[in-house]
């Protein structure tokens, strides 16, 4: 958003009756919203591009306030019918790796699974548990064991890199390792190892496809375009690439990275998933652990930063997504009522034209007596009408509070409501 300019407190407004003290039923009600504290993400809009554990992390959105777009970017391919894993897991029975590296609990489960299914699960087990089999994290150690099989090394962070350092100062020339992919190769890794004189051979524990529906795809994008969305989020690279993919099918791929670059907040699991997205200079925000859990306090933490928060008429009024919260106050607001206050939050202080408000509405309309019909709402949802004062045949504005001498207001940063 842009910052406030106060050179506009020197317009004053022409002749308006004055504001009537606010009512004790009204005072009484301001302490009860702020009795209340409000969610971190109440009034916020989040999508979600998780085709696998979606709910889980819709939930520990909704759980904090936000409303959630759900849109799977993918849909992942039955282990059972996925012929490329069959034909990986006969190779490595045929001819077992020296190294086995097992990157998510959820893959190496499924592997074992589906060669059940075949008819092959003794027979990788009894590979496995000859060979050296490093597991990513304490969820994949869990995994491995679960399938009868002792991991020889997990790495204490978790990360992928400290795997590849590892076995880099080992030593892997001449040595065959088998890399469990996370969908798609893992960009740096596998080409060290094989610089480095390995042999890998990935098993394509996932595959992931375009999604069967693409309509609430679709709908995401269009969402996101119209300013619909605060947060973006994604759990895999290969959703982040299906997602400008789609886009550009559309032919909306340099608007949605325009938006993405300007507007959302976009949060990522961890690195490997930001890389799509990272090469189209879109910023990131990432968890320093990569999971749901994290991932949801990112957002917590990060999208309040981003609001708006002015202080009008003697209140504190902050400006979200979809909500305003006045003194600590969750306020519910239409869509026309926030596209108002957008419009006059981004000019606080200064005389904002019914002309102007009018553009700001959603939809067509040409005629100003809608403003003053959305702005009676909005002032009703507010809850405090003297935020915004009526300048007569000259438009609207916040009843901004004079600034102390140098000092600045907390006009927060760029935030996906504008």
């Amino acid at each position: 958003m842009e910052q406030a300019n106060r050179r506009g407190q020197a317009e004053e407004p022409q002749a308006e009756a004055p504001q009537a003290e606010e009512a004790p039923a009204e005072r009484a009600g301001a302490r009860r919203r702020r009795a209340q504290p409000v969610e971190p993400l109440a009034g916020f809009t989040v999508g979600v591009t998780a085709a696998r554990r979606a709910e889980e992390l819709g939930a520990l959105l909704e759980r904090r306030g936000a409303q959630v777009l759900h849109a799977p970017a993918l849909r992942i391919v039955p282990l059972a019918d996925d012929t490329e894993l069959l034909d990986a897991t006969r190779a490595l029975i045929q001819q077992p790796p020296d190294t086995v590296i097992a990157t998510t609990a959820i893959g190496f489960r499924g592997w074992i699974e589906a060669a059940e299914g075949w008819g092959h699960g003794s027979d990788l087990r009894e590979r496995l548990s000859e060979v050296e089999v490093l597991a990513r994290g304490p969820k994949v150690r869990g995994a491995v064991r679960a399938a009868g099989l002792k991991e020889s090394w997990s790495p204490a962070s978790e990360s992928m890199a400290e795997v590849l350092d590892r076995l880099l100062e080992q030593g892997v020339d001449g040595r065959r390792i088998a890399l469990q992919l996370h969908g798609e190769p893992l960009p740096g890794f596998i080409e060290s190892l094989r610089q480095a004189g390995a042999e890998v051979v990935g098993v394509p524990v996932y595959r992931w496809m375009p999604p069967e529906d693409v309509a609430p795809l679709d709908r995401l994008i269009d969402v996101t375009l119209a300013g619909g969305l605060d947060a973006l989020t994604f759990t895999s690279a290969p959703a982040a690439a299906s997602l400008l993919s789609r886009a550009e099918h559309r032919g909306l791929g340099r608007e949605l990275l325009h938006t993405m670059r300007q507007d959302l907040l976009v949060a990522c699991v961890g690195p490997v998933t930001a890389l799509p997205l990272e090469g189209h200079d879109v910023p990131t925000v990432q968890p320093e652990r990569f999971r749901l859990g994290p991932l949801v306090q990112v957002l917590c933490a990060e999208l309040p930063q981003r609001t708006r928060t002015l202080p009008v008429a003697g209140h504190r009024l902050e400006v979200r997504g979809r909500a305003a919260v006045v003194d600590g106050g969750l306020r519910g607001v239409s869509p026309a009522g926030m596209a108002l206050l957008r419009a006059l939050a981004r000019r606080p202080g200064r005389v904002v034209s019914r002309a102007d408000l009018l553009r700001a509405l959603p939809g067509d309309g040409r005629d100003e007596h809608a403003v003053e019909t959305a702005m009676a709402r909005l002032r009703a949802a507010l809850g405090v009408p003297k935020l915004i004062q009526t300048v007569v045949k000259r438009g609207y504005r916040l009843s901004l509070d004079p600034a102390p001498q140098g000092s600045k207001y907390d006009a927060g940063g760029t935030s996906g409501a504008e």
